[in-house]
């Protein structure tokens, strides 16, 4: 099964067509170069000095000094700017204040009688001019000085809020085309995508088939009067292949397909989002029969009316009752089909679920075994396998794995083949890779003190020995005492089969495996670390669950004791119990987990030459499978290469490798004697 998440192949332009999202780059490129412009014209032409040196006055201290016949020489700019000298300081000015200055006229005295009158005014004074032409002579300064701000201020206000006015963008006036959907567009050639791709998701496929089939002939539904479905809502973990299994639907199809994400509806600028809803809509119906598919809808969907007012909310509240409008608002004749997917549908809006818009809600679960198995054999196929491989019992080591993260594991899988120099990809290679995927790289070269390591071995070796006494737990497929990812060790199970129902006594199993642990640390000296943190905490949550939402508490019986907001998906504060019943709830609790500890201690107890020897074990090895657990807990004896034999080798390859590279370099071809 292709990746999930890969985007697919996008159809390209035309020629000299540039495709929308060229032509809202270009836009806004334009527009941050107009306002950087604009903003350097603005500030050099405000800022700069009329003369330098020389201080700014306004012009009423010229005119009041003009007056007084206290203004001894004037020079004209043709800009309309004045430079002047006193001939007296002005009364109240330091003494060292400067007789040069500077001022500008006023638009209304540059031109006709306001300059003549000014001039006239002048010889009444006595005042000396020269370079007394009259600004006009150069008016393209006056228009760079006194229009060209303006026109820069209007052109800005335009392009950013009237420009769309006359249809552009959606009819919001925001930025050129800010409005246009981010949609990607595949057209019935780059659709390559069809239900052959999907694996392990079977029952999806076939509830979709329908839909496919209407695409291709909608006149067989219209016959009897039927209307098909005019929206579908996958609901999944992430990864499951929603994503995929919508571009399927459109490759087999054969239809046009506009993808995009919850998240590009909403911007910071209120009435964006409801814009590209619109344009998005539109753009399909052109294209009819197409597919419109949502990724993330409930970035958009929430449920509305939880009693928040921000900004942002209303935004989102907007793009949402855009969307109802829109999928209410087809027409029969319409063949647009909207598909949606999220993993949080408890958190749409009803408005969105109800019938006449996303009206069939698709299932599409985690994948069982024969569907990993499916999955598994799609990827194999890009990699090279070793005869060692089974991919059926890969399949039985990945419970819960999704597709995307079983395609990682594949991928993953050859990566770590390449960097051990295999030929092939190994069935080794492939459990690296799946515990790497899961649990975190293995941190090999760390430096581990050795009361920590032994510690870590008791740690691992009591969850193992319970987890193997254990009749309701999984199976132990590997232990190791090699740090992973955040843990200092790790044990693994391997379930039998699929399991989606959780059974009581499976959980108290996995209560007693998760006390192991720190059973097992304290045996030797009656000490403990905080190493069974987790385990602690995962105990905890299981049995607070057996007790509030699983009624699995004989005291308190089958009663759902928690209040999950469907809103936000959250416990809300208000505990819908009383303070008497949440003291049962704490003691039930608390008897779960005490007799769970008890129990495991008593099998440790029991069992305490099994423990010893798989701790030894352990720190003789590092890494147990099955079959060593199996060995060590019947009293046999291992016959495989320990991890001090496994160092003593590499030392001695490597002296053997510098042996052999030093006799080359003596008798090779660089040191024969040449003759002489």
């Amino acid at each position: 099964m292709p990746d999930p998440e890969a985007p697919g192949p996008e159809s390209p332009n035309p020629p000299n067509k540039p495709g929308r999202d060229n032509n809202l780059r270009f836009n806004r490129g334009m527009m941050w170069w107009m306002i950087i412009v604009g903003a350097g014209l603005l500030t050099m032409i405000w800022l700069h000095p009329f003369s330098p040196g020389v201080p700014s006055v306004p012009y009423s201290d010229f005119h009041s000094q003009l007056i007084q016949r206290n203004i001894k020489t004037v020079m004209f700019k043709n800009s309309g700017r004045i430079t002047f000298t006193l001939k007296n300081s002005i009364a109240g000015s330091p003494a060292n204040a400067p007789l040069k200055m500077s001022t500008r006229q006023p638009p209304m005295a540059m031109f006709g009688s306001g300059w003549q009158a000014l001039v006239n005014q002048m010889d009444k004074y006595g005042v000396v001019r020269y370079k007394s032409a009259p600004p006009g002579s150069q008016l393209w300064l006056i228009f760079a000085e006194d229009v060209l701000p303006y026109l820069i201020l209007f052109g800005l206000i335009y392009f950013l809020f009237f420009r769309n006015l006359r249809g552009g963008g959606g009819g919001i006036g925001m930025l050129g085309n800010f409005g246009r959907s981010r949609h990607r567009m595949l057209s019935k050639e780059h659709t390559n995508v069809t239900f052959n791709d999907v694996a392990g998701i079977d029952e999806a496929k076939e509830e979709l088939t329908e839909i496919v089939e209407f695409l291709r002939n909608p006149k067989r539904f219209q016959r009897l009067g039927g209307r098909i479905p005019r929206g579908v809502l996958l609901i999944g973990s992430p990864g499951v292949g929603k994503t995929l299994l919508a571009k399927a639907i459109a490759g087999e199809a054969e239809v046009p397909f506009f993808s995009i994400s919850g998240s590009d509806f909403v911007e910071m600028f209120v009435g964006v989002g409801a814009s590209r809803v619109r344009d998005l809509f539109k753009t399909a119906k052109e294209s009819s029969p197409c597919i419109i598919f949502l990724d993330e809808i409930d970035a958009v969907g929430r449920r509305r009316g939880n009693g928040f007012s921000t900004g942002g909310h209303d935004e989102r509240e907007q793009t949402l009752n855009a969307i109802l409008v829109e999928m209410d608002g087809f027409d029969t004749n319409d063949q647009v089909i909207v598909i949606a997917a999220t993993n949080r549908s408890d958190v749409l809006d009803p408005a969105l679920t109800r019938p006449g818009r996303f009206d069939r809600q698709v299932a599409v679960p985690l994948p069982d075994i024969k569907g990993r198995y499916e999955i598994l054999k799609v990827h194999a196929k890009k990699v090279k396998l070793a005869g060692d491989v089974d991919l059926l019992r890969i399949a039985r080591q990945t419970p819960m794995f999704s597709g995307a993260e079983l395609a990682a594991m594949v991928n993953e899988s050859a990566l770590i083949a390449t960097m051990l120099n295999h030929d092939a990809v190994e069935m080794a290679d492939l459990e690296e890779a799946r515990d790497k995927i899961r649990f975190g790289k293995a941190h090999r070269s760390r430096k581990i003190d050795e009361e920590e390591r032994v510690l870590t071995a008791w740690h691992e070796a009591g969850h193992a020995v319970v987890q193997y006494f254990s009749p309701h737990a999984d199976p132990i497929h590997k232990v190791t005492i090699i740090p992973r990812g955040s843990f200092g060790g790790a044990t693994f199970s391997l379930p039998e089969k699929d399991r989606f129902v959780e059974s009581r006594a499976f959980l108290l199993a996995e209560l007693r495996v998760l006390f192991g642990g720190r059973i097992a640390e304290a045996m030797p000296s009656n000490e403990i670390s905080s190493g069974a943190s987790q385990d602690i905490r995962m105990a905890s949550a299981i049995a607070r669950q057996m007790v509030c939402e699983l009624g699995m508490s004989d005291a308190l019986g089958p009663i759902l004791f928690t209040n999950r907001d469907e809103n936000s998906g959250f416990f809300p504060s208000n505990r819908p119990y009383s303070e008497k019943t949440a003291e049962l709830i704490d003691a039930e609790v608390h008897r779960l987990i005490t007799t769970a500890y008890d129990e495991a201690n008593k099998l440790l107890q029991e069992k305490r030459n099994e423990l010893t020897n798989l701790k030894d074990a352990l720190l003789k090895y590092e890494t147990l499978d099955a079959e060593d657990v199996k060995r060590i807990m019947n009293g046999q004896l291992l016959t495989k290469p320990t991890v001090t034999d496994i160092l003593a080798q590499e030392q001695q390859r490597r002296v053997g490798d510098k042996t052999a590279t030093g006799s080359q370099g003596e008798t090779g071809p660089d040191m024969v004697p040449q003759p002489g």
